[in-house]
């Protein structure tokens, strides 16, 4: 499986200069590579990124979560989320579970990885108890 130059570089502009707050990644199984579905803006929040995961089909995902440590200190975590909903096809969980290290590898920086197969997998307390 390819990865287009596009998913590097916009998460290097993500870790870098934290230009998205997130990044929807899909396979385009015709070309066999993995490209940049959708870019959430830094003012997005979760609940945007959640809307913006198809119900029905796998993707990848990037969101830089930001949070609060016990300290009162400003903090944020780069989380890799392989979206794998139990109604997509199974052809489709394959490819995304068989190319998800490989993809993963290309992204320097993922701090936390998750994988969902329903919103509740991945909701705010899930982010939150992975941050420490």
């Amino acid at each position: 499986m390819a990865v287009h130059d596009d998913c590097k570089l916009k998460f290097l502009e993500l870790k870098a200069k934290r230009t998205y707050r997130y990044i929807v990644y899909k396979i385009e199984e015709k070309q066999k590579q993995v490209v940049v579905e959708k870019l959430g803006e830094p003012a997005n929040g979760y609940e945007d990124f959640t809307a913006s995961l198809p119900a029905d089909e796998c993707r990848y995902a990037v969101y830089d979560f930001d949070f609060v440590t016990e300290e009162n200190c400003q903090k944020s975590r780069i989380f890799f989320i392989a979206w794998s909903p139990d109604t997509s096809r199974v052809r489709s969980k394959m490819i995304y579970a068989s190319s998800k290290d490989r993809f993963k590898r290309e992204l320097d920086g993922i701090q936390v990885e998750l994988q969902a197969t329903d919103p509740t997998e991945m909701g705010l307390d899930v982010f939150k108890s992975r941050v420490n």
